[in-house]
């Protein structure tokens, strides 16, 4: 079979199947069928194949000529040494010859290959590596941060002793209430609980009212107009005042308008965050309370999370030169199927968040970038592991998967569940198959030592 080049990736396949060969393996099926099927007013085995034929040929003809097509194709492709990209597109040819003369019935099959994948030397390469201390100040942001994450709330009052009593309800130490004669209006850092109503011109809008919507003052989470005006309120106050929407505001349909708001405060509580003690640490993990300890494992656990985070940094930057180092045409058909696995993913995510996926138009086009460098990423690496032998060695994926072990209570379950199942297996591979490329790249690329400050590694800054 002659392969016709219809451009850099495109070609064509001219297909042609005997229609005796066809015939008879319809032939031979339908008799077997005819021996199990069964049909009213007929004994099991015994229908007539003429009924059979009538029943069931056009289902077990379109099999056998999908099947023969199919076959005849893979032959074609194995035998000219072609590496398809995606699935072909067969059609059917209209009164043309086929090579076998009348007796044949004919397809095109158009389909892509993978490119040629040329990748520049990649001495010339630069790559950032980056890397991170770990210092005393790190382990005690984070210990800040663990702080903060385990705050709580105490209503806030004219006195002391009722704050005592609150406390005390609340099963903590009184030594956590708030001072006597302490603010009780709205400051940064308490949370407030609020009714609100707002309007436009009169007349209430989407999104425009809420009950029992708690917010911490300060952290952003409502428009400053809104935080502002509830700074300095008590419990059973109410204010009315002004709000502006910004201009790209997400309700497209108050973008840049005024409203009017009446907000009433409903409670105004205080935040108590845990010292640094016995207690807290307990929080952590640490049975005995010792603070040395407890210092000693969040380090620890920072050590483990700043390799991953500076090993992800590292490798994004290893991609990023591969990408600018290869040249290629991408084929067509592997972009399409790129965008259907993203469309896919997305909407399962947003299941998962109790989104209606369906409802959300997500076109082609919003994935097209994103998509074309996943492919044109997967081709590069696929080369490179072809070229170099950089496929995952049996031995890096079980030194890989201890290691992930490590931070879980029992690492030995941890293995376990990881080499009973072929599908996280593949996962680790694939993880460690990019360790090896990344490790083949900085050895041969310049690479720049890059330091990257703790905070903003971390995402605090």
């Amino acid at each position: 079979m002659q392969v016709e080049n219809l451009g850099k990736l495109e070609r064509r396949l001219h297909i042609s199947v005997p229609v005796a060969e066809i015939e008879k393996e319809v032939d031979t099926r339908l008799k077997r069928l005819s021996r199990t099927v069964r049909m009213p007013g007929f004994r099991p085995g015994k229908v007539p194949i003429k009924i059979v034929s009538q029943q069931y040929g056009f289902q077990v003809h379109s099999e056998v000529l999908n099947e023969k097509i199919g076959g005849a194709f893979n032959k074609a492709v194995e035998e000219n040494k072609l590496r398809v990209a995606g699935s072909p597109n067969i059609t059917a040819k209209q009164n043309a010859e086929s090579a076998e003369g009348e007796g044949a019935v004919s397809f095109d099959a158009t389909f892509e290959v993978y490119p040629e994948v040329k990748i520049d030397a990649l001495g010339s390469a630069e790559v950032k590596r980056a890397k991170t201390d770990i210092d005393d100040g790190a382990v005690e942001k984070t210990v800040e941060i663990l702080r903060k994450q385990r705050t709580h709330f105490h209503t806030k009052s004219h006195d002391a002793q009722s704050d005592h009593d609150d406390v005390r309800a609340h099963g903590h130490d009184h030594s956590h209430a708030a001072p006597a004669g302490a603010d009780p209006t709205a400051q940064t850092g308490d949370r407030v609980t609020v009714d609100f109503v707002g309007k436009i011109n009169g007349v209430p809008f989407d999104g425009g009212r809420g009950n029992d919507i708690a917010f911490v003052v300060g952290e952003g989470r409502m428009l400053p107009e809104f935080e502002k005006a509830v700074a300095g309120l008590s419990k059973d106050q109410s204010k009315s005042f002004d709000l502006t929407f910004p201009t790209d505001y997400q309700g497209a349909e108050v973008a840049g308008k005024t409203a009017q708001f009446e907000v009433t405060i409903k409670d105004v509580e205080w935040a108590h965050v845990p010292p640094v003690d016995a207690e807290f640490a307990r929080s952590l993990g640490v049975a005995d309370g010792d603070l040395d300890r407890m210092r000693g494992d969040i380090r620890s656990n920072l050590e483990r999370e700043v390799k991953k985070r500076l090993q992800a940094r590292t490798k994004e930057s290893v991609m990023t030169a591969l990408l600018a180092s290869a040249q290629m045409d991408i084929p067509k058909a592997l972009i399409d199927n790129e965008i259907e696995q993203l469309i896919a993913n997305a909407r399962e995510e947003m299941r998962r968040r109790g989104m209606n996926a369906d409802a959300m138009p997500l076109t082609p086009e919003l994935f097209a970038d994103q998509a074309e460098r996943r492919v044109r990423l997967g081709l590069v690496l696929a080369e490179l592991v072809r070229e170099h032998d950089l496929q995952a060695k049996p031995e890096q994926v079980k030194a890989h998967v201890e290691d992930l072990a490590q931070s879980y209570e029992k690492p030995a379950e941890v293995v376990r569940w990881y080499f009973a199942d072929r599908s996280r297996l593949s996962e680790v591979e694939a993880l460690v198959l990019e360790e090896n490329v990344v490790n083949f790249v900085l050895g041969k690329a310049r690479v720049a030592e890059v330091d990257v400050p703790f905070d903003e590694l971390m995402g605090n800054a």
